[in-house]
């Protein structure tokens, strides 16, 4: 598969008549975007509010983050399955609002969501400080499950991204990137020489709002499978899931993982990146055996030389990361494991809650143990009445005066285990 990503780069926002691109600003029709979100009936009302970098603004409890995308030529549309009908993506040209992001927020789901300060030293552990963000604030009906409530604020997040990726359909890209994997066989006959390297991508799936969606199929439903790397790069795979803010992977980080992006840089030079394996993280350990086995049966059947693998969430999923790391290993693949650590605030605990001596080669997002201070901010968008109870707060982690004080565990990204983010150590 080939695909174009024209990337329209977007340095400011603008509510307007029109919703539109020019001259690197995206002007947006707010009575349009609202009435097409409260046109489910679940949703009473939603603001939409903007947040740009260097502001000294925070953003809570954050639901989810989307990348705004227009499907311009090749099979299917945006979200497929979700928003869209199942085609396969993947191919052709999507035209992306680069540097846009839609952040869905407002009462609290469960008691994960996050914190995102576009300015202070909370900026530096998220990647979305850095995007221009247009921000809503959902309220939803009285007496709505939790379920329902992630459902409507999931579907809000991605018609949003959908109707603002219109806006650059007919605009001209600033930059085009172009990103193709071979059949397989095609692939082995182009690089003859080159180590065969994979990917196996873990998908948080645990239920109870810890759910991944592939092209529409709740991810705990599926057996691991091959994917195109490109597939996920155009939005076959979306968040909806509520694990900590600091580890859970938004559908911004899907749509723009960065070990694709990275393996696909040095694709045909230094290693053949043959494609991607995904599997779920399960609750039950029948569950973790099956998925684990069809996932090292895969990478065999890849005949792969070494395989990337990258977790989703801690605790549980530990147990799922060294599971695949090991039979992965026994199938003579060596494996080079992605996570991040709940090491304790002192940094001395057990990082991982499994391990195994054929997890020799790991790389970690961080400790999300770590305490920080995030000061008080002149705006707030979304409502504080939670922070003490979310994964990483604790009573009394809302100052009067408005800061906080909490771990780094609050903060959306900050440990990011697809390694989009800006902390990192590695041991071998």
């Amino acid at each position: 598969m080939k695909l174009e990503l024209g990337r329209i780069n977007i340095e400011g926002l603008s509510f307007g008549a029109n919703t539109e691109v020019n001259a690197g600003i995206l002007t947006i029709n707010k009575d349009e975007l609202i009435a097409l979100i409260k046109q489910d009936e679940f949703i009473k009302d939603v603001k939409v509010e903007f947040a740009s970098p260097g502001e000294k603004t925070r953003i809570t409890p954050v639901k989810d983050v989307i990348e705004p995308r227009v499907k311009v030529s090749g099979s299917g549309a945006v979200f497929p399955g979700m928003l869209n009908k199942v085609e396969t993506v993947g191919e052709g040209r999507t035209h992306v609002l680069s540097g846009a992001a839609v952040v869905t927020c407002g009462r609290i789901v469960g008691f994960q969501e996050g914190i995102i300060d576009m300015s202070g030293p909370g900026a530096d552990y998220t990647p979305f400080s850095k995007t221009h963000n247009i921000v809503l604030v959902i309220e939803p009906t009285a007496d709505l499950s939790q379920y329902d409530y992630e459902a409507s604020a999931r579907m809000a997040g991605l018609k949003a991204a959908a109707y603002l990726g219109e806006a650059g359909r007919n605009a001209t890209p600033d930059v085009i990137e172009t990103y193709e994997t071979l059949p397989l066989m095609d692939g082995v006959k182009a690089f003859p020489n080159l180590p065969r390297v994979g990917y196996v991508y873990m998908l948080q799936t645990q239920g109870l709002l810890h759910d991944t969606y592939v092209y529409g199929v709740d991810g705990k439903k599926i057996v691991p499978t091959i994917l195109y790397p490109t597939e996920i790069m155009d939005g076959a795979i979306l968040s909806g899931n509520c694990v900590s803010a600091c580890d859970k992977n938004t559908t911004y980080h899907h749509q723009n993982n960065p070990i694709i992006h990275d393996m696909y840089a040095r694709h045909g030079k230094d290693f053949n990146f043959v494609g991607v394996i995904i599997t779920n993280e399960n609750v039950f350990l029948m569950d973790k055996e099956r998925s684990s086995d069809w996932t090292a049966k895969l990478t065999k059947f890849l005949n792969l030389d070494g395989a990337i693998v990258s977790q989703e969430g801690f605790g549980n999923p530990d147990t799922d990361l060294i599971m695949n790391c090991k039979k992965i290993e026994a199938q003579g693949v060596k494996t080079v494991i992605v996570t991040d650590e709940y090491a304790g605030r002192d940094g001395k605990s057990q990082s991982l809650a499994d391990a195994d001596k054929a997890a020799d080669a790991v790389v970690t997002g961080g400790n999300a143990n770590e305490v920080i201070i995030l000061p008080p901010m002149d705006r707030v968008i979304g409502m504080y009445d939670y922070v003490d109870k979310i994964a990483g707060g604790f009573d009394g982690s809302l100052r009067p005066d408005g800061s906080i004080e909490a771990e780094i565990q609050v903060i959306i990204g900050a440990t990011n285990e697809l390694g989009f983010n800006r902390m990192t150590a590695r041991g071998y």
